[in-house]
C-alpha cells in the first residue's frame, strides 16, 4: 500500500542569498518546482555554442554568489540535459565555496558521441546550497576498529 504525502502543508526553510549580475543578460537562478533542491543555472553566452564529443567547455552563468559562512554551493547535472544530450559537469559535482566571489561557471562535458549545442539562456546545471562541516584533522597512530575495516571498493558486495 502506497502512502501519499501532502507536501503543500510542509514548511520550507528559506534563506536569502545575495547574487551579483556580472552580465546584464544573466538570468537569476530559479527553482523548477516549489520543493526542488537545486536552482537552475543558465548559460550566459553571446551565441549558441557547440560541444564536440568528449569535449569540456566552460559555460559562464554571468552571476557571482555570496553564500553564508558554513554553506557551499554544489553544482550538479540537470537530469534531462545529462540523459538526453549527454551534457553534465566534467567534475561530476562542482563546489562553490562561501568565500568565492568570482563568476560561477559550469565545466560542461559532452559524454555523447555527437556534437551537442548549448543555447543562449539554456539551463545547464543546478545549484544546491548545503551546510558543511570544517574538520580539524588530527594525526593518530590508531583508528577505531569496525566490522568492515579496510575493505574498499566492492568489499560490501553488489547486491
Amino acid at each position: 500500500m502506497s502512502k501519499t504525502y501532502n507536501v503543500s502543508s510542509s514548511k520550507q526553510k528559506n534563506m536569502n542569498v545575495a547574487i551579483k549580475k556580472l552580465n546584464e543578460k544573466a538570468t537569476v537562478p530559479s527553482y523548477g518546482s516549489e520543493f526542488a533542491a537545486g536552482a537552475d543555472l543558465y548559460a550566459c553566452i553571446e551565441s549558441d555554442v557547440e560541444v564536440k564529443p568528449h569535449q569540456t567547455i566552460l559555460i559562464p552563468t554571468g552571476i557571482a554568489v555570496e553564500l553564508p559562512i558554513g554553506y557551499a554551493g554544489l553544482i550538479y547535472a540537470r537530469s534531462g540535459l545529462a540523459t538526453k544530450k549527454g551534457l553534465a559537469p566534467a567534475n561530476k559535482v562542482g563546489v562553490v565555496d562561501c568565500d568565492y566571489r568570482g563568476e560561477v561557471k559550469v565545466a560542461l562535458h559532452n559524454h555523447s558521441e555527437v556534437v551537442q549545442t548549448v543555447s543562449v539562456g539554456e539551463r545547464v546545471a543546478q545549484l544546491v546550497i548545503t551546510p558543511y562541516l570544517h574538520a580539524e584533522f588530527i594525526v593518530s597512530d590508531e583508528l577505531s576498529e569496525t566490522e568492515r575495516g579496510a575493505g574498499g571498493f566492492g568489499s560490501t558486495g553488489s547486491k
